[in-house]
């Protein structure tokens, strides 16, 4: 049996919050939960996906509905290295612009 699927955040002193790990239905749930919980305590400017091993649509709709709330309260979030299987399902699902706006 295979260890079930994590994630983690790490805030840097730059304002980046660093993303790491799997983001899939399977944690996607509990990552926006931390997300919001994070970006609500502090201030962020950057959203940094280089450590995401995996992604899924679920993955991709936690990191737009993050950037939605933040974008709600005023505030701008730059997605920084976003893997390329997340950016191919926003490009087929047409919402890639939602990441860079």
């Amino acid at each position: 049996m295979s260890p079930p699927a994590s994630f983690q955040l790490e805030s840097r002193s730059d304002g980046t919050l660093a993303v790491s790990g799997v983001l899939t239905f399977d944690t996607a749930h509990a990552a926006l939960r931390a997300l919001r919980d994070k970006l609500a305590a502090g201030v962020f400017t950057a959203l940094d996906l280089a450590g995401v091993e995996r992604g899924d649509s679920a993955g991709l709709a936690c990191v737009l509905a993050v950037l939605a709330d933040v974008r709600a309260h005023g505030r701008a979030l730059t997605v920084r290295h976003l893997p390329d299987g997340l950016r191919a399902l926003a490009q087929v699902c047409e919402v890639e612009d939602l990441l860079t706006a």
